[in-house]
């Protein structure tokens, strides 16, 4: 596993060497600027997991330097400023930053508040994956990276029959009558016979329950259609 990457944006040179080594020595890989403008273009130009933003900073100000990133990065923030005026760290939080520390502050809750970001980043990261995936049995549907699996095995589709298969597996147990299908598939302005849903649950049929020798797409006679685990 590759090291995470924090940048550090101090104008106290003894400071920002003090965390660096700091954070070396717990594995991370660092940078360090002393500098406001220096500081924002190393965070434009690379990619860093973390950066450590102070707030009194010259040339650019802590509170612009995080501004400009994010116009453009998602990046991890934690700010940091010799200042424990309320309204400075509220400005700080409404700009963007993920946590705020006040200077002086001991390296152990640093490292914590790092740690814990990390965490909380991971977290949402894996709700948000999880959200994307559907299964049914041991067919999968990955919507964000637009891939199906049975059995870890992938499936290739067409993007209508895709969109068809995801609309059946959000929907699973419930049965879906043609003209639902037709609605949500081919759009209210879609001129043609319902048929054309026939055609499209047989080819992924074929492709998923005849190849697999699975029964998962059932028709419900004069009605449409469902799908649910074997």
């Amino acid at each position: 596993m590759s090291k995470r990457k924090i940048l550090i944006i101090e104008d106290e040179v003894k400071l920002g060497r003090f965390v660096e080594l700091e954070l070396k020595y717990e594995g991370y890989e660092v940078d360090v600027r002393h500098d406001g403008r220096e500081g924002l273009n190393s965070a434009l130009e690379n990619n860093y997991d973390l950066i450590l933003l102070d707030v009194m900073l010259p040339s650019l100000n802590g509170m612009e330097v995080l501004r400009r990133i994010r116009q453009v990065k998602d990046v991890l923030v934690i700010m940091l400023t010799a200042k424990s005026d309320v309204t400075d760290k509220v400005m700080g939080l409404d700009i963007g930053a993920d946590d705020y520390m006040t200077k002086p502050f001991a390296i152990e809750e640093l490292l914590a508040r790092i740690r814990v970001s990390f965490k909380r980043k991971g977290d949402i990261n894996k709700i948000e994956e999880d959200f994307s995936i559907t299964k049914v049995g041991n067919l999968c549907i990955d919507d964000k990276k637009h891939k199906v699996t049975y059995n870890d095995e992938v499936i290739e589709l067409t993007k209508k029959e895709f969109d068809l298969l995801k609309y059946l597996m959000d929907n699973k147990g419930i049965v879906l009558t043609r003209d639902m299908i037709v609605r949500n598939i081919w759009g209210y302005d879609y001129i043609g016979d319902t048929n054309v849903v026939d055609v499209y649950i047989r080819y992924i049929r074929s492709k998923i329950d005849s190849k697999y020798k699975v029964n998962l797409i059932h028709t419900v006679r004069g009605v449409g259609y469902t799908i649910k685990d074997e």
